[in-house]
């Protein structure tokens, strides 16, 4: 399996997955022709595309791209009305082929109600849209803190070798949220170090692994005594820090 970072738009991130034995190309979250189409070209097909929810910035290159190259589109079965040009309807914990590539769809409301993540557990990757990124997480639209809390969650059970894929570059921004309320993390000001380097070269930040976000990710440290200490919180559940940090980034 290998995996193509497709820039597009002003900071996202779409995926290109090509499987050399079966010869199957995909795509993940195309958020926009032109640039995903100059990806594809080398390859002249483009089988699957998988969507990991109906915004518009994960899924506007669909329907150009299923025109051009007659592909299939996949999504979440409670966003069947919103994919454009969705042909196949998914259920949670479904496990689906795309080539001899298997993956598992997760179903992790709270940004959308209908958000998913492909997980590809032989490859130990996940493509995780916009409810996991590198040390931060999606902003709640349709869900309730609950939902994305628990959603993290179901992530957050994975091997900790498992890479992450984002939709979105937005580390540096979530770096400067999680040093404000973690400051000493030391695998935090590693990481920092790593990310501006990254930066510096015009390289992605992405893929990072669930094992150095559960390190560094402030998200997914709502049991941190420091963090409960630096939010004034220290006897609060782990669901309430996590309500809190969400709203303190919303207005970061």
């Amino acid at each position: 399996m290998k995996v193509e970072i497709i820039p597009c738009l002003s900071d996202n991130y779409s995926y290109l997955i090509y499987e050399k034995n079966s010869n199957t190309v995909s795509i993940v979250d195309p958020a926009e022709f032109k640039a995903c189409d100059e990806a594809i070209k080398k390859f002249k097909k483009l089988d699957f595309i998988l969507n990991t929810h109906h915004h518009a910035d994960h899924v506007d290159g669909n329907l150009e791209l299923k025109k051009k190259y007659n592909s299939k589109i996949f999504g979440f079965e409670l966003d069947k009305d919103r994919i454009p040009g969705i042909d196949v309807f998914l259920k949670d914990n479904q496990k689906h082929k795309i080539g001899n590539l298997e993956f598992e769809t997760i179903f992790v409301p709270g940004h959308t109600r209908g958000h998913i993540v492909f997980y590809f557990h032989n490859e130990k990757i996940v493509f995780t849209g916009d409810t996991l990124f590198s040390l931060g997480c999606g902003r709640v639209f349709e869900g309730t803190h609950r939902d994305m809390f628990k959603s993290l969650n179901k992530i957050k059970s994975l091997p900790l070798n498992t890479q992450i894929y984002c939709g979105h570059e937005y580390t540096k921004s979530n770096l400067n949220f999680c040093l404000s309320y973690d400051k000493n993390n030391i695998a935090l000001k590693k990481k920092a170090s790593d990310i501006e380097q990254k930066l510096k070269k015009g390289l992605p930040t992405i893929p990072t692994t669930l094992g150095e976000e559960i390190k560094t990710n402030i998200f997914l440290r709502c049991d941190d005594p420091g963090i409960k200490k630096a939010l004034n919180l220290e006897v609060s559940h782990e669901e309430e820090i996590f309500s809190k940090l969400r709203d303190l980034k919303d207005s970061f």
